[in-house]
């Protein structure tokens, strides 16, 4: 089982940047796929959802508007689209699959992707 973020850097405020995680190893089309991310010397920080179809979405209130999350389960692949991006962007951005099924909870995370908003 892997999860494999990428598409982070370094991007000036007002940038965009496409952040990628790509699954392998079980049916991703099945999980359920959080976005989330952790800014130097804070906590955990939920930033978006998106239901195993890929029909329903959620944001948290920082960044409605500005971030898409979107699935292709063709591609076993989930993307963070980051548009007007600000200095409090600023975070290691992680993916997270999540199934509650008949054999119990499965949780797996990705190790990261590093984005810095520079002003």
């Amino acid at each position: 089982v892997q999860l494999v973020e990428s598409g982070g850097g370094l991007v000036q405020v007002g940038g965009s940047l496409r952040l990628s995680c790509a699954a392998s190893g079980f049916t991703f089309s099945t999980y359920y796929m959080t976005w989330l991310r952790q800014a130097p010397g804070k906590g955990l920080e939920w930033v978006s959802d998106i239901d195993s179809g890929g029909g329903t979405t959620y944001y948290a209130d920082p960044v409605k508007g500005r971030f898409t999350i979107s699935r292709d389960n063709a591609k076993n692949t989930m993307y963070l689209q980051m548009n007007s991006l600000k200095p409090e962007d600023t975070a290691l951005y992680y993916c997270n699959a999540y199934l509650d099924g008949q054999i119990g909870v499965q949780d797996y995370w990705g190790q990261g992707t590093q984005v810095t908003v520079s002003s």
